[in-house]
């Protein structure tokens, strides 16, 4: 695998200054959440791919990483990335690379589709409460596969995947990516009821569709897919990350001024800006992206995480992070993921009034938070903190900063175009615990 541009050192630090008001204008990248599902696609058929609007974050080579691992060729570039499938890959998922990176579980639906065989590490990522993969699980077997665990791996076999009727426990998209793989495959038609209606999931069937299968119902609750004998590489372009748009317009809540976020999609977050709104901010959609002018401090708002097109539990940390410098006391009710407040012990170092009880944080607004050493817990929590930074007095030090380069792509680059104080800094200014 060739690396043009490698991933940046895994122990750095970002250092953040209180910055603002914000003048300027961003464009918005492709999406983590859909180009690592995207480079999975790729197993599915023999042949040469173009993968374009890719974000430079550390996950994209991660992803290339592995597939390379399994005998594809990957070659990175500016906003790109090559892919060559050969005839015969290998069926493993290494460890050593699947532990670094929640999203490789999905190679597992291509992998059965295409070899009827597959080994596959139980994945890593973002430390934050319990993902079974049961639900990618029970679907497969509905199409036919046979399970084992081994040694930390699940080891998946099958002759033929079968179309089925499967209805899911709960809308996950990760569930929704490996069945829709692998039923694309199948002989017949396969149903998926109850599936995730992210537009991370739409992206991925166009591009499936492109190679030839045959979904239809991506974006609603129920997926069709007519199984087919042969599929054939493609070209495709990313969408836009909500999940980065989301980030910047928090960042101008805690700065204030006014943001022209390019490509960002406000159809794709439309009850997150509707939160916005209500709490003072002026947004502004059209065909090409988002201007956002935030002209005085925030109110507070209450803000409960729900399946897409709910407000996604990757939005919270950002939101909590506003409402800890909005006017007023705002309620944050967690509803999917169990252990998702790790950051809020980081952002009251900063002196943010927060009270957590249950799935509940109960944010009292500051005027102004202070500057402190922190610890950045996962892609989200990190760049909370970052949003909180912006507004603290003194100097504040993220430290294990390599999970914000996991999500964000040129994030300081970006900020510092937009006038915001931050730099990367050695290993030996990190906090000590």
């Amino acid at each position: 695998m060739q690396n043009d541009g490698s991933p940046h050192d895994a122990y750095s630090s970002f250092l953040v200054r209180p910055s603002g008001p914000i003048d300027g204008t961003v464009t918005i990248s492709g999406a983590k959440n859909s180009v690592l599902k995207l480079m999975a696609a790729t197993l599915l058929a023999e042949g040469a791919y173009r993968i374009e609007n890719v974000p430079d974050i550390t996950d994209v080579y991660t992803m290339g990483e592995l597939l390379a691992s399994m005998g594809l060729t990957v070659t990175h570039g500016p906003g790109t990335v090559d892919i060559v499938c050969p005839a015969e890959c290998s069926t493993v998922a290494p460890y050593e690379i699947v532990g670094r990176i929640r999203a490789s579980i999905v190679v597992l639906g291509p992998l059965l589709a295409r070899f009827g065989e597959a080994t596959v590490a139980l994945p890593g990522g973002d430390n934050f409460g319990s993902r079974p993969i049961d639900m990618h699980l029970r679907g497969l077997e509905a199409m036919g596969a046979s399970f084992e665990t081994e040694h930390g791996n699940v080891i998946g076999r099958v002759d033929n995947l079968i179309g089925a009727e499967i209805l899911l426990d709960f809308p996950s998209v990760g569930a929704t990516e490996n069945l829709m793989m692998a039923a694309i495959r199948a002989k017949g038609i396969t149903t998926i009821d109850n599936v995730a209606r992210e537009p991370e999931i739409s992206d991925l069937a166009e591009m499936l569709n492109k190679m030839g299968a045959n979904i239809s119902g991506a974006g609603t609750s129920t997926i069709t897919i007519d199984g087919v004998e042969r599929l054939h590489a493609t070209d495709h372009t990313v969408v836009s990350d909500r999940l980065e748009s989301a980030t910047y317009l928090a960042a101008l809540a805690s700065t204030r001024g006014e943001l022209r976020l390019e490509r960002a999609r406000a159809h794709h977050m439309e009850m997150l800006l509707a939160k916005m709104r209500s709490m003072g901010m002026t947004i502004t959609p059209d065909d090409d992206g988002i201007t956002a002018i935030v002209p005085q401090r925030l109110r507070s708002v209450d803000v409960s995480t729900l399946p897409y097109p709910g407000i996604a539990t990757d939005y919270k940390p950002m939101i909590v992070a506003m409402l800890s410098l909005a006017d007023g006391v705002g309620i944050v009710t967690e509803n999917l993921y169990a252990g998702r407040f790790a950051y809020v012990s980081e952002l009251a170092r900063m002196g943010a009034q927060i009270r957590i009880d249950g799935h509940h944080a109960v944010v009292r607004g500051c005027d102004r938070l202070s500057g402190a050493p922190v610890k950045a817990h996962d892609i989200r929590a990190g760049a909370c903190l970052v949003v909180a930074a912006l507004a603290a007095d003194g100097e504040t030090l993220i430290s294990d900063a390599h999970h914000i380069d996991r999500g964000y792509s040129q994030f300081i680059e970006k900020l510092t175009a937009l006038g915001i104080d931050i730099t990367r800094v050695a290993t030996d200014r990190r906090r000590k615990d």
